[in-house]
């Protein structure tokens, strides 16, 4: 058999001293957000340092070859649902890591009223109370398609499924 794959880092921090503005932006974003720490906002940076990089390599092709590379990272980002359908590269390279942490499940279980901050969502999705498409997720991170944005509800076998539930009640009235 052999040893499984080493788990690699998903991102990369950053070489230089960071500024006291960088910083403070991290910190808003962790905190608006829920994020557990630094390491999930680098990761999405890195997302994002992909999708743009693929987009200036785009720029300099000639136009048949830039035409089926780029109608297919645009139709990629559109199923994410970070760019419209009919984006273009310039949509592409005015990304941002917030439009990438909008589409985390855990902002879409709060967004959609199943709990009532950030950290109560991640805590509903770890423990097993959310659900899309009728399966469990229990990964705060992962990134919602816009078809899959409509299926996110309580999993069946949460005891949150219950309307008299303390936590639904609470919810409900602030």
């Amino acid at each position: 058999m052999g040893d499984p794959k080493k788990q690699r880092k998903k991102y990369s921090s950053s070489r230089f001293r960071q500024s006291k503005d960088e910083l403070g932006e991290q910190l808003r974003l962790l905190g608006e957000y829920g994020l557990r720490n630094k390491r999930e906002l680098l990761k999405y940076d890195a997302y994002l340092s992909k999708f743009r990089t693929i987009a200036r390599s785009l720029v300099g092709k000639s136009p048949l070859e830039r035409i089926e590379a780029e109608n297919i990272l645009i139709k990629k980002l559109s199923h994410m649902g970070l760019v419209s359908e009919n984006a273009n590269l310039d949509d592409v390279l005015d990304l941002t890591i917030e439009d990438f942490l909008k589409r985390r499940l855990q902002t879409a279980v709060q967004n959609q009223g199943l709990s009532k901050t950030p950290r109560q969502a991640r805590q509903f999705i770890v423990h097993g109370h959310i659900a899309v498409k009728d399966n469990i997720v229990t990964i705060p991170s992962y990134l919602i398609s816009l078809d899959e944005e409509a299926f996110i509800k309580y999993s069946k076998r949460s005891p949150l499924t219950n309307l008299n539930h303390p936590i639904r009640i609470e919810n409900n009235t602030k």
